[in-house]
């Protein structure tokens, strides 16, 4: 794993690591993918390489370090959001679902068992036998049966579920589609792990007992579309499911359902027969609705504690209903509305859709949903398109598989705000595992200061004399001798340490500022010096902004003295408002008239040592 504060950062970090393991060929990768995931910040800007040697991690990290994509490379910037566990129904089970995840997780292999010695209570030969049965075994067929197919896929749902809460991943909401919905209870719990069971065998027994015969078809249709397609037929065909804005399913009775079925064929819609042994979610089920209320009465209940989305409603359902013996029989019945769950967890902030189950059935059809417009992510905000992630695939081994979903999930989802995103350190906790070294972080320096633009003038440039002091900056001299212009600018904080002569509160110019003032006019003029300074007004500094100085030097009189006067006035005033003047005074213009060095204010002559040297900046 590797992350950054931006994008380009992020390149910059695999390019680092890539030089960084070119030296260090010996290094474990599962002490390296550790330490890369426990030792360093989750920044925004992800990418996980998936890989099982040497060259499958460099081949990824230079895909990262080019911005090209990578087979192996899983790229994302996490966000705020919401997760959902998705537990998919009947139709997703296939052989040996779970059996890879056994042998390489305690924590699965544990939850599986514990909840297969519940079922079995209520199966006449034991589920594992069945889950892990070989492809075109006897056993494996089994698995086909409703009775095996829904219990073996609550196993392996609440098994998973187990297994992603040891890693720190903790649904904000549920959602269950058909028998998958009982996992969703179970995992809130509604129901105790005995009652759930009891519940889910009864469910899928019952079913399995019918008379055989009906059908489901699967059409390229909306609800709108269909209603007025079954109206008059509701004894024989019902709407089953409600999978997404163009896709139903419609059950019921060979004939009609066939007829249905074609009838949207010869109009070009897709129509694809499942593979079931009753219709489910139709009137065949009526049969056996008073003996499954019977049992599920029999069940005893508790307030959910992670809120779940019905698909008998679309809604996120009280704990009331969920407590009730009549709306599980009514969820047998009636149709699975699949689409409108997802509208209602989307409303809800959830951006992560993490499906638990064996193939990957609920996660093509969430992605189906946002087609919709109601389900579409802005285009005005930029939204990214929220992330719906199958934990297990039916074609892929099922470690690969729970791994990519698991970088997916770190990569682009949300936390979620009920866990803070997956736990790596227990990831890593059964394995044989040290942290090693790393390199530092690929900081991105960046130069904030403004450039001047070229030709920006100064002093000189527009007839100024560069003074180059911190109290005054430049001069002119005015025409036919009249004598010379100084001009400068104060604040509070400019130069800083004006604003350590505080006087009743505020900042005021001190004293020796002036004679300072005044000294560098003199230098600037080749004058021998200061004859008198007086002071008149003090010159307090503002605390926003600043005051603009006018220190003005007329021409030498016949006594060899130039005048001097100080003025300020605020940098923001109107041109009406008037000067201030602070100080007047003389400047000496001949040596030989200058007063004695001991008089106070006089600046030493060019023959003393200056700075004196015992001064102290």
């Amino acid at each position: 794993m590797v992350s950054a504060r931006s994008q380009a950062a992020l390149r910059s970090q695999a390019r680092r690591l890539r030089a960084h393991l070119d030296g260090r060929a010996g290094d474990s990768l599962e002490d390296l993918a550790y330490s890369l995931a426990t030792t360093r910040a989750a920044l925004p800007h992800r990418a996980v390489v998936l890989a099982a040697d040497r060259d499958q991690l460099l081949r990824g990290l230079d895909a990262l370090a080019d911005d090209t994509a990578g087979p192996n490379l899983v790229r994302g910037v996490a966000r705020e959001g919401r997760n959902a566990f998705l537990f998919p129904g009947q139709g997703s089970q296939r052989p040996r679902m779970g059996q890879q995840l056994c042998q390489r997780f305690p924590v699965f292999a544990q939850a599986l068992e514990e909840v297969c010695d519940q079922l079995d209570v209520h199966l006449d030969r034991p589920l594992r036998e069945i889950l892990f049965a070989g492809d075109g075994s006897p056993e494996a067929d089994l698995l086909h049966q409703t009775l095996f197919a829904q219990t073996g896929l609550f196993a392996v749902e609440v098994a998973l579920s187990r297994l992603l809460g040891a890693w720190g991943l903790r649904p904000d909401y549920l959602l269950g589609h058909s028998v998958g919905e009982l996992a969703a209870a179970y995992v809130a719990g509604v129901l105790s792990l005995e009652d759930a069971c009891a519940l889910v065998a009864a469910r899928g027994r019952l079913m399995q007992d019918l008379p055989p015969g009906g059908l489901m078809i699967a059409v390229q249709a909306s609800e709108q579309e269909m209603l007025p397609v079954l109206a008059g037929r509701e004894h024989q065909v019902s709407l089953a499911a409600v999978n997404g804005p163009q896709a139903v399913v419609v059950s019921g009775t060979e004939d009609a359902v066939l007829d249905v079925a074609d009838h949207w064929q010869r109009n070009g819609r897709k129509a694809r027969r499942l593979l079931v042994s009753h219709a489910f979610h139709s009137p065949q089920m009526d049969a056996m609705l008073a003996e499954f209320r019977t049992v599920a009465a029999a069940m005893t209940y508790a307030p959910p504690r992670i809120p779940i989305v019905s698909t008998l409603t679309g809604a996120v359902i009280s704990a009331e209903e969920l407590c009730s013996a009549d709306y599980w029989a009514r969820q047998v019945r009636r149709s699975v509305r699949f689409f409108d769950g997802v509208r209602t967890l989307l409303a809800n902030r959830v951006t992560t859709f993490l499906e638990l189950g064996p193939a990957g059935v609920l996660t093509a059809m969430g992605r189906d949903c946002l087609a919709a417009d109601d389900c579409a992510p802005s285009v005005v905000t930029d939204d990214p398109a929220p992330s719906f992630v199958a934990m297990l695939r039916a074609d892929r081994d099922e470690v690969p598989s729970l791994t990519s979903a698991l970088a997916h999930v770190h990569a682009g989802g949300s936390s979620g705000s009920s866990g803070s995103g997956v736990d790596w350190a227990a990831f890593f906790r059964d394995r044989d595992v040290r942290p090693v070294e790393l390199p530092t972080y690929a900081f991105q320096p960046t130069r904030y200061w403004l450039d001047a633009p070229e030709g920006t003038p100064n002093a000189a440039a527009v007839g100024l004399q560069q003074v180059g002091h911190p109290l005054l900056g430049a001069a002119v001299e005015l025409p036919d001798g009249a004598g010379f212009l100084f001009t400068g600018r104060l604040s509070a904080h400019s130069p800083a340490w004006l604003s350590e002569h505080a006087v009743l509160g505020g900042s005021l110019l001190p004293g020796t500022a002036y004679v300072e003032m005044a000294a560098v006019a003199a230098d600037q003029l080749g004058c021998a010096g200061i004859a008198e300074l007086t002071l008149h007004v003090p010159l307090a500094l503002p605390v926003q902004g600043g005051v603009v100085l006018r220190l003005a030097v007329g021409a030498a009189d016949t006594a060899g003295q130039r005048p001097v006067s100080l003025y300020s006035r605020a940098e923001d005033a109107a041109p009406e408002v008037a000067w201030t003047r602070h100080a007047t005074g003389f400047l000496l213009e001949r040596e030989q008239q200058r007063p004695p060095a001991d008089e106070p204010g006089v600046r030493p002559s060019a023959d003393d040592v200056w700075p004196p040297a015992d001064a102290v900046p």
